[in-house]
C-alpha cells in the first residue's frame, strides 16, 4: 500500500495521543507527522482526530482505522516471529523443483528428509517451465544439461545421470537386435517431439537416425519411457530406470557423451538457511548410494 506510512504514523498518533510522540516513536520530525495526518485525511475525506490542547483524539472513523492499523501491526509482528523461527528449525514448506524424470530418484530423498522433520510440509513442483529462484518460487531447483547461469544463485554439481538405448524384449525378438548405429535401418525408435531440445542423446539421436525412423514422438520424459516399455521401439532411458526392468534390452550402453549432468541450484538470500542447509547435506548424503545412477 503506497500510503502506508501514513497509516503507521496515524496509528501511532492514536496510540499515544501527541504528535511529539509519534514522531519520537516513528524517528521523524514533528512537521512530518501532521503533514501525514493531514494527506490521509484529504485522501479519505473524513476527519481522523480531534485536535486540543492536550494533543489527538480519535473521531470515529479514526477509531475505526485505529483498529485496522493494530490488527495490522499485529499480524507483521506474528510474521516476524515465524519468520524468525523459520530460520532456526527446519519447518513450514520446502519447495523443490526439478525436471520430471528425476521423480523416481528423488522422491525417496525428500520424503526420508521428512521423516526426520515431521513438521515439514514438501511441495515437489516438476514442469517444463524453469522456475525463478529470484521470485521465490522454490528453495532448491535440480536442474539438469548446461550449468545454469542466473545472477544471484548459488550452483554446485550434484550427479551425472548416464543414459543408454533400450527396448524390450518383445521388440528384439519381433525386429532383432542391432549392434550398432550401422544396424539402425528398419528400426522403429522413439525421441522428442521438441526438434531443439537440448539433450545430449537427443540431438545424437537426430544427427545419427533418420527422422522417418523416429516413429514415436513426445514431449514429457514418462511418456517416452512409457513408450519404450510398451515396446514401440528403441529409446533412450535412464541407466537406473533399466537396470530395474527385466523386460529391457540394452541396445547402446550408456556414453559419457549422452550423460547429463544435474545441478543444485539456490538462490543466494535462501543458500544459507537451516532449512536448505539441512536438505541439501540430506540429498549429497542419499547421492553417494546412488551407485546405479
Amino acid at each position: 500500500m503506497e500510503n502506508w506510512d501514513e497509516i503507521r504514523t496515524a496509528f501511532q498518533v492514536a496510540r499515544l495521543g501527541t504528535v511529539s510522540g509519534a514522531a519520537e516513536v516513528l524517528g521523524v520530525h514533528h512537521a512530518t507527522v501532521i503533514r501525514h495526518i493531514d494527506a490521509l485525511e484529504r485522501r479519505l475525506g473524513a476527519k481522523l482526530f480531534q485536535r486540543h490542547a492536550r494533543g489527538y483524539t480519535p473521531t470515529e472513523a479514526g477509531r475505526d482505522l485505529l483498529g485496522v492499523a493494530q490488527a495490522t501491526e499485529d499480524q507483521f509482528s506474528q510474521l516476524a516471529s515465524r519468520i524468525k523461527g523459520q530460520g532456526e528449525t527446519v519447518a513450514g514448506e520446502l519447495v523443490v523443483t526439478s525436471i520430471s524424470g528425476l521423480a523416481g530418484l528423488l522422491s525417496p530423498v525428500l520424503t526420508s528428509f521428512q521423516c526426520q522433520h515431521p513438521a515439514l510440509i514438501v511441495r515437489f513442483l516438476t514442469d517444463l517451465r524453469l522456475f525463478r529462484l529470484d521470485y521465490g518460487e522454490a528453495h532448491v531447483a535440480i536442474r539438469a544439461g548446461a550449468i545454469p547461469e542466473e545472477p544471484d544463485n548459488v550452483v554446485q554439481p550434484l550427479i551425472r545421470v548416464r543414459t543408454g538405448l533400450y527396448a524390450t524384449r518383445a521388440y528384439v525378438e519381433q525386429h532383432g537386435k542391432p549392434e550398432g548405429p550401422q544396424d539402425f535401418a528398419g528400426h522403429r525408435f522413439i525421441g522428442a517431439d521438441n526438434a531443439l531440445s537440448r539433450a545430449p542423446f537427443h540431438r545424437w539421436l537426430r544427427d545419427t537416425v533418420p527422422l522417418d525412423q523416429v516413429v514415436y514422438r513426445a514431449t514429457e520424459p514418462a511418456a517416452l519411457e512409457a513408450a519404450v516399455k510398451s515396446g514401440a521401439g528403441i529409446g533412450f532411458l535412464s541407466h537406473y530406470i533399466a537396470v530395474e526392468d527385466p523386460s529391457l534390452v540394452e541396445i547402446m550402453a550408456p556414453r559419457d557423451d549422452w550423460a547429463a549432468p544435474l545441478w543444485l541450484v539456490t538462490h543466494v538470500d535462501l543458500h544459507r538457511t537451516l532449512k536448505v542447509q539441512s536438505f541439501l547435506a540430506h540429498l549429497k548424503a542419499a547421492v553417494t548410494g546412488w551407485t546405479t545412477v
